[in-house]
């Protein structure tokens, strides 16, 4: 058995908030360098070499990459063998969102009631996610999920006998639809299968795979090339001026389902595509 302290949980989920609504990630940088090279449209290519300064300037002048810093969404893999000593594991969690947002001057996003709308005043609390993994590892990302791309995911309880080309209309129609919403070019998480709630977890934390990176699974490796060719001939384009670039790239996932069910499900991130990692 091995112990982690609250106070180390605290720090260092503190830091990994601001990083991840500063620094660009190397993957993204790559991404939008990539698509000027390639896009087309020359109005594109200045919106997208807009948005790299936007990253440069922000890592250079220690400021966020984006206004809106977002709901902290955690993805906890903790180790069976590991032990929490100091406090409650949640309670560090917290605690190290409410620091991180304090001491990097990071917006407070988070009301505490849907109706009366009443800001928490510290970004508290996080949505948190656990898994449990072997051994003794302890692994936190956090992901800053803003809410412009929030509000344009989709989850549908599709019929089986749509199969493949339903599920792709389904996604398509969700990125036609949303336009310039979700601040593209965006990343697309999606997954098909699984149950209601599986299915949504599951097209989130796609996102969390880096830009570029294929499916392990060849077939679903295609069925990735297929969805982003065909998003990107939408002509939305960078913050839906038009072009080539409308998302970054498209992770997807299969689960297993019900015989009767085929929920289908597409989370988006925004063109800064934020998530920092660490573990302890």
């Amino acid at each position: 058995m091995r112990s982690i302290q609250y106070t180390q949980i605290v720090e260092a989920l503190a830091k990994a908030c601001i990083k991840a609504n500063i620094i660009a990630s190397c993957d993204l940088l790559e991404a939008y360098q990539d698509s000027i090279d390639n896009d087309s449209q020359n109005g594109a290519k200045a919106i997208l070499k807009d948005l790299l300064l936007n990253a440069e300037v922000a890592k250079e002048n220690n400021m966020p990459i984006c206004q809106d810093t977002g709901t902290a969404v955690v993805f906890l893999e903790l180790g069976q063998e590991i032990q929490v000593e100091g406090g409650y594991l949640v309670d560090a969690i917290n605690e190290g969102v409410r620091q991180g947002y304090r001491d990097g001057y990071l917006r407070k996003s988070i009301v505490s009631h849907p109706l009366e709308r009443k800001n928490t005043g510290d970004n508290t609390p996080a949505v948190i996610h656990t898994e449990i993994v072997p051994g003794d590892s302890f692994r936190i990302t956090v992901a800053p999920k803003g809410g412009g791309s929030e509000n344009m995911s989709r989850l549908s309880m599709l019929t089986p006998a749509v199969g493949w080309e339903g599920f792709k209309s389904f996604l398509i129609n969700a990125i036609r639809e949303a336009g310039p919403n979700p601040c593209p070019p965006v990343v697309v998480g999606a997954c098909l299968g699984g149950n209601f709630e599986s299915c949504a977890l599951e097209a989130k934390k796609c996102l969390l795979r880096p830009i570029g990176e294929r499916n392990s699974d060849p077939e679903i490796a295609a069925y990735e090339e297929e969805l982003l060719e065909e998003i990107n001939k939408l002509n939305i384009g960078p913050q839906g001026f038009g072009g080539d670039t409308t998302a970054f790239d498209v992770h997807l996932s299969f689960l297993p389902c019900h015989i009767a069910c085929l929920p289908a499900a597409i989370n988006l991130n925004c063109h800064v595509a934020r998530h920092q990692s660490f573990c302890l």
